[in-house]
């Protein structure tokens, strides 16, 4: 009997595992996690479940008995430690593993601060996983002072709810401002703008130079010279692709591991897809860390598996909800000289589409899903509307 395994049961395995047996495949899937949780949603882990209004059986991504009734041999709190190419099979501490087809779903991993900087002190955390939530909590409690590192999407999100749940914030990011990394200055001076007054103190152009404390960490010093009294950190500084067990397999591995447009890796019989895969696209080698890229990507391997061929086009979206705010993206700005700005039909409500020259190629829309859907169809369509329409003009 033919043998799929998955490593990883995040998104993208959970995914990739159910495809196949939607599709027919009546072989065996082995779904193994590192986590002691059934496959979950990652993205309320900042938001509604850090904040106590979700509860964690709510956030399983499929029922307690989805896999067994499929014939999902899912197994959880479990390591590969090895992958053996050579002989097909896998090795689970003592344990050994054959497959016809193995896939690397195992995603990414938050990037820690060093411990020379006061890294490894207690009361520093990451947040990626339930367990990453289960530490903060108890340390969260009106009056107390958080330091968020980093101004991306996730540390808004932190940053937004810790403030709701009455903690005095402060976020640090290095560059000269916030989200500087992945939006136009114009989302950037949205989002500082709701940050601000909502109380998050945001201190942007400026480093982290230690963390300092005995039992736990105490103050932060800043590179511009100032200190900050601290009960907590949270770091969201971004991930990285998780590719230890791909490159000791030889595995070929830059910016992730490297599939082709079907999804498989350089080792044939392997395949991988979601946060630890790269693919080519516009030249260059591209991951994208977005919950339907996952399950897009996954699915389609899943096919391909199966004897379909056919080459994964990706048409990304992701969203962030910080405070009563909803972004949601469509498209990758990746080039873009022009940005357009649209007005929503509600107070606060716009949208910021992204041109290189007169194509499209990606819309921050704030609270407006109507421009939402419109951009993303254009999008997925190939389609691009002229900047002076956007403006002003109707686009329904």
């Amino acid at each position: 009997m033919r043998h799929v395994a998955i490593i990883g049961a995040g998104q993208a395995g959970s995914a990739l595992a159910a495809k196949l047996k939607e599709l027919g495949f009546d072989g065996r899937v082995t779904l193994i996690g590192d986590e002691p949780h059934p496959p979950y949603q990652r993205p309320p882990l900042s938001k509604a479940y850090l904040l106590g209004k979700l509860a964690a059986d709510r956030l399983a991504l499929r029922g307690p008995s989805f896999y067994a009734e499929r014939g999902i041999d899912l197994r959880l709190a479990t390591k590969v430690t090895r992958i053996i190419p050579a002989e097909k099979r896998i090795e689970l501490g003592s344990e050994s593993l054959a497959y016809d087809d193995l896939v690397l779903a195992t995603g990414a991993a938050p990037i820690r601060l060093p411990a020379d900087i006061g890294g490894a002190l207690a009361n520093i955390f990451a947040l990626r996983t339930i367990g990453d939530v289960e530490e903060i909590t108890p340390h969260i409690a009106p009056g107390k002072r958080a330091l968020i590192v980093g101004g991306g999407y996730i540390g808004l999100e932190v940053a937004a709810a810790l403030n709701q749940a009455g903690v005095d914030v402060t976020l640090v990011e290095l560059q000269d401002r916030i989200l500087g990394r992945v939006a136009a200055a114009e989302t950037s001076a949205y989002f500082r703008s709701l940050h601000a007054d909502r109380g998050v103190r945001l201190v942007e152009g400026v480093g982290l130079v230690t963390l300092e404390g005995e039992d736990r960490v105490r103050r932060a010093r800043l590179s511009e010279g100032s200190c900050v009294d601290v009960d907590l950190v949270i770091v969201g500084i971004g991930v990285r692709p998780s590719v230890a067990l791909a490159e000791a397999a030889g595995l070929a591995v830059e910016n992730g591991v490297c599939v082709d447009a079907q999804g498989r890796t350089s080792v044939a019989g392997i395949w991988a897809a979601g946060d630890c895969a790269s693919f080519l696209w516009d030249g260059r080698r591209l991951r994208i860390e977005s919950v339907p890229h996952a399950s897009d990507q996954a699915e389609a391997v899943a096919a391909n598996i199966l004897g379909a061929k056919r080459d994964y086009h990706p048409r990304p979206w992701f969203w962030s909800d910080q405070f009563d705010v909803k972004l949601q993206i469509a498209g990758l700005n990746a080039g873009y000289d022009r940005i357009v700005e649209r007005k929503g039909a509600k107070p606060g409500s716009c949208s910021y589409w992204y041109f290189a020259g007169e194509k499209l190629l990606a819309v921050d829309a704030i609270n407006d899903a109507r421009a939402y859907m419109i951009a993303k169809r254009l999008i997925d369509t190939g389609r691009s509307p002229s900047p002076l329409d956007v403006a002003d003009g109707d686009l329904a």
